[in-house]
């Protein structure tokens, strides 16, 4: 019996199934918001289900020179690295189905993956344009993964744990303490925003420069699930920063949970879409300089101010 539970948790909810679906919906929504924010109609409900059956329906076309097995490997890596990372996160309750103590760091490394299976993607296309986006993914990971690690050390050390589960209870029980992170939630905002390669730092998949960057190559079901997974990417990065830094589900009852959930879930995509709305896209070097001139000093001393309140009222 506790097999199936467990094949239920990995497969259906909220595992497989519901993590597709939702990112989906994250997706359509951050469209539709990033569409009426410019005063543009944007896509129907269905577009982002119907694109994905599309990328199934049509030809696999490999190129000569690239690895066949790399190339066909790789988005499975980044799908499955997504669907585990979520597994961890608390999402109805104030623990996660599998929490142990350090998930956190599991996560962030998880969350890793994806970029580092975009890289090797690009660089096995053998594709002038794939390379360049490819070293612009890997470049661009050392830039943001500073700041984003930082910003999750302070509720960590706040709470004096390494697990989601547990510093989500901490904050459930001392919700005034949320206060304290606010420099922290809008320093992973914006890392996020980096990690998910989305405006302004959409710089590894510049169309107008570099066509489609490392997935210049990719067409077919493998496209469609390198997409699925960026999609996926996004729903677990929102419940990550909305448990670190939003308290999570409260305590509250697991439908009360759950609907909370999809309402902070749908409010940070929401506010990514802004960021994307309003601003530009900067060149590689600007992103580096940003991101270690300013966000990581900003992280640091958000740190400084959780140590200073462990300290002085913990």
């Amino acid at each position: 019996m506790e097999i199936v539970w467990t094949l239920l948790y990995m497969l259906v909810f909220p595992g497989f199934l519901f993590l597709t679906t939702y990112g989906m919906i994250c997706e359509w929504v951050d469209r539709k918001l990033y569409a009426r924010f410019q005063s543009r109609l944007g896509p129907p409900w269905f577009q982002p289900e119907a694109d994905f059956i599309k990328l199934l329906s049509k030809e696999e076309i490999i190129p000569e020179a690239a690895n066949p097995v790399m190339f066909r490997l790789l988005p499975l890596f980044a799908l499955a690295s997504v669907l585990t990372a979520f597994l961890y996160l608390p999402i109805w309750n104030t623990a996660a189905i599998y929490s142990f103590s350090g998930d956190l760091i599991v996560v962030f490394y998880l969350l890793t993956i994806p970029t580092l299976t975009f890289f090797l993607a690009g660089w096995h296309s053998t594709s002038l344009f794939a390379t360049l986006g490819s070293v612009r993914n890997v470049t661009q990971l050392f830039a943001y993964e500073v700041p984003l690690l930082i910003s999750l050390l302070g509720p960590a050390l706040l709470s004096g744990s390494w697990s989601l589960s547990e510093m989500n209870q901490f904050f459930v029980e001392r919700p005034i303490l949320l206060l304290v992170n606010i420099i922290g939630f809008f320093v992973a905002l914006i890392a996020v925003q980096g990690k998910l390669e989305r405006v302004p730092f959409d710089i590894p998949e510049a169309e107008t420069e570099i066509v489609a960057g490392s997935f210049t190559e990719f067409s077919g079901k493998l496209l469609g699930i390198f997409r699925l997974a960026i999609d996926l990417e996004l729903v677990v990065a929102a419940t990550l920063i909305s448990v670190v830094f939003l308290g999570g589900s409260f305590g509250l009852h697991p439908v009360l949970g759950f609907i909370l959930f999809i309402v902070k879930t749908l409010l940070i995509v929401a506010i990514l879409a802004l960021f994307r709305t309003v601003m530009a896209r900067i060149r590689i070097e600007q992103m580096m300089k940003f991101c270690w001139r300013y966000l990581a000093p900003i992280s640091l001393f958000q740190l400084l101010i959780n140590i200073l309140v462990k300290a002085w009222f913990l």
